[in-house]
């Protein structure tokens, strides 16, 4: 997870890169910064490896593709969520597709994503299985609430843009940021009941 200061500077940075249309490089810096943790809520929400490194290959083809029209709503670390969002949902719809992905040609872009999936493959393995039992357990909205706040560290009105889409406008950002709150809340202590049940 990205510190916040040097998320900030990472933004910029990657945002600088964009205004110069240097699209493939802003994709491969994109992927290596955020890659392993996008890949980490993949595979938490997908059942399958292959449709987990499907749906991550997609995302980066998607991040690659919108860049061109991107326009600065939101950051874009919270629009990689946007997409990975989208992603679980075309990997649930259509599981075991196999697909041909575009920014494979790209050789920089494919080995950020290659890293960042092994990278992800190792780390997962090790995560503790009654906690990943918990978060199974849940329902998509709540896992995705846990991740972002927790895992990520993504703030409420970020979360509610991922939740919401990046168009929201702001003031259903801000109301969906008090509910996401109060979720939380109640979300960490049903967690904390299940934990010691266990």
């Amino acid at each position: 997870q990205p510190d916040a200061m040097s998320e900030v500077g990472d933004e910029a940075e990657l945002s600088a890169l964009l205004a110069r249309g240097a699209i493939d490089l802003v994709t491969e810096r994109t992927i290596r910064r955020y890659g392993r943790e996008l890949a980490g809520w993949l595979v938490s929400m997908i059942d399958s490896e292959a449709d987990a490194y499907d749906a991550f290959s997609w995302l980066c083809e998607e991040l690659w593709r919108s860049l061109r029209g991107f326009d600065g709503r939101c950051s874009i670390r919270t629009w990689c969520y946007v997409l990975a969002r989208h992603a679980i949902s075309r990997a649930r719809a259509a599981p075991h597709r196999r697909r041909e992905v575009l920014v494979s040609e790209i050789p920089s872009v494919a080995q950020a994503l290659d890293d960042a999936w092994n990278t992800t493959r190792l780390h997962t393995r090790r995560a503790e299985a009654v906690f990943a039992q918990l978060r199974r357990e849940l329902d998509d909205d709540e896992q995705t609430l846990l991740v972002l706040r927790v895992d990520r560290g993504l703030n409420w009105a970020d979360i509610a843009h991922v939740l919401l889409g990046a168009v929201a406008d702001p003031g259903e950002v801000k109301r969906k940021s008090a509910t996401l709150r109060k979720q939380f809340e109640r979300l960490k202590e049903q967690l904390r009941e299940r934990a010691a049940e266990r």
